[in-house]
């Protein structure tokens, strides 16, 4: 993600009438969201490359898009729009900027649980289930780390059975070693909650 994504100021600082529509008060014109609700909403934002970046809060991508700094790529499915006085705006769910931003190199992926269980597949690395919590391979009682190398997606049932014990002292191996993500796709998921289906052909094998 970049350091600094454009952030358009408000009219005391040369901002245009157009991009003033952000600021007066707005509501949805189809049976969308509730308006409470919107604060909670991201957006993804893509490079001019097409490259994830960021998930911005809705109305910071309103702003983008109102100012010309950004173009509407997929709106919500919903087809909601927001209204202001003068104008409306199809409430979006992938944005891309016009002006191309030169992304920092940035290092190891911080280990999250959303990002590892994308890693994993949502599934449990024992027996294949659905995943629902996460288990050190080593326990951290036996001075297994918190690192990504360790962990691994795990059903609740084997999790249970596991509990302290090290494979080697249930019999046991993992079909595939486990080690850390690369890419920058991985540094977006590892930073969300939950993903929009439209923005998964962007985040690449980072959220397959």
């Amino acid at each position: 993600m970049p350091d600094r994504i454009p952030t358009p100021t408000g009219a005391a600082a040369g901002l245009s009438p157009r991009a003033q529509l952000c600021s007066a008060p707005v509501s949805a014109g189809r049976s969308g969201d509730p308006p409470q609700s919107w604060r909670k909403r991201r957006v993804l934002l893509l490079n001019t490359t097409f490259e994830p970046l960021t998930a911005l809060p809705l109305r910071r991508a309103i702003v983008l898009l109102v100012c010309g700094k950004a173009e509407l790529v997929h709106g919500d499915p919903a087809g909601t729009t927001l209204h202001s006085a003068s104008a409306s705006h199809q409430v979006p769910s992938v944005i891309r900027l016009s002006n191309f931003v030169r992304v920092p190199y940035r290092g190891r992926v911080p280990l999250t649980r959303s990002a590892l269980m994308h890693r994993d597949g949502h599934r449990c690395v024992y027996c294949g289930a659905r995943a629902e919590t996460i288990d050190h391979v080593v326990p951290r009682s036996k001075g297994g780390p918190h690192a990504w190398e360790n962990c691994v997606a795990c059903c609740t049932k084997c999790n249970h059975r596991k509990a302290d014990k090290t494979l080697s002292e249930l019999g046991r191996r993992l079909p595939v070693a486990p080690r850390a993500p690369r890419g920058r796709h991985w540094r977006l998921v590892a930073g969300l909650s939950e993903t929009d289906p439209l923005w998964l052909p962007y985040l690449g094998e980072a959220a397959a």
